[in-house]
């Protein structure tokens, strides 16, 4: 029976945690337990999860700035993953071990990756709401509907583009390369925004300071589909180092959109 489920390992855990937080961490805990019908454990591990991952941003926002700036990009990220990946040695390794030494499946870190990539756009639209309220309550003399419209077009492109990636296990390698383009001309649409963003007039200089990292997001995850679809034409994994890279700077973008 061991070997009929399918279940995320802790290193995709772990990578689900580097990119989404401790919700993406509680969503694939979450999983393992319905494949054990552990429904209750289950839910209760999500919902620990999104709670965590709430304390950790609130921890984040209330330390001072002149410290935070110190402080490496990867620094916090790292420690939240390797946390979660002790949690999850205690409350599943077991089952993990057994699943692997009986020749059961695992889910590929490319799915993790997509996991975590898609809490990575929730927590980025709830840092750029906040962003945003900041902003308007400190300066209210630029069109702001404008720019919400916009930064929602935003979100929801960024969202279209990563879904991919949840599927990215169990498609065929025409969909994706489909799915990915589709992707690439979002991401180019997303440049677009941001810069009809800058023409807004008034804005604040710490939005055009946050533009300016969103369009180096935009290029990095047009880069980041470039790659992976070149390593799906020519069914080769000889690029996951260069699309690992690709990964880390997009993460390290992410946080200092924080």
């Amino acid at each position: 029976m061991e070997g009929t489920k399918k279940l995320f390992s802790q290193r995709a855990i772990s990578i689900a945690t580097y990119f989404g937080g401790p919700a993406a961490a509680g969503y694939l805990v979450k999983k393992n337990y319905e494949a054990y019908n552990q429904e209750d454990n289950g839910k209760k591990a999500f919902i620990i999860g999104i709670i965590s991952t709430f304390v950790v941003f609130v921890g984040i926002f209330s330390i001072p700035e002149p410290i935070i700036d110190k402080i490496p990009n990867a620094l916090i990220p790292a420690i939240y993953s390797g946390i979660i990946y002790l949690i999850v040695e205690r409350i599943q390794g077991q089952w993990l071990k057994e699943h692997k030494e009986s020749g059961g499946e695992f889910f590929s870190g490319w799915k993790a990756t997509g996991i975590g990539a898609i809490f990575m756009v929730i927590l980025l639209a709830l840092i750029m709401g906040s962003v945003f309220v900041e902003g308007e309550l400190s300066q209210s003399d630029f069109d702001t509907v404008a720019y919400d419209k916009e930064i929602e077009r935003f979100v929801e492109n960024e969202s279209t583009s990563l879904a991919v990636f949840s599927v990215i296990d169990t498609s065929e390698p025409q969909y994706l390369m489909k799915e990915f383009s589709k992707g690439i001309v979002l991401w180019n649409e997303n440049k677009e925004i941001v810069k009809g963003l800058n023409s807004i007039d008034n804005l604040p200089a710490e939005f055009i300071e946050q533009n300016k990292l969103l369009l180096k997001y935009c290029d990095l995850r047009i880069q980041h589909s470039e790659i992976i679809l070149k390593a799906i034409n020519e069914d080769t994994d000889k690029y996951v180092a260069e699309i690992d890279r690709i990964g880390v700077e997009i993460e390290k973008i992410l946080e200092e959109l924080q």
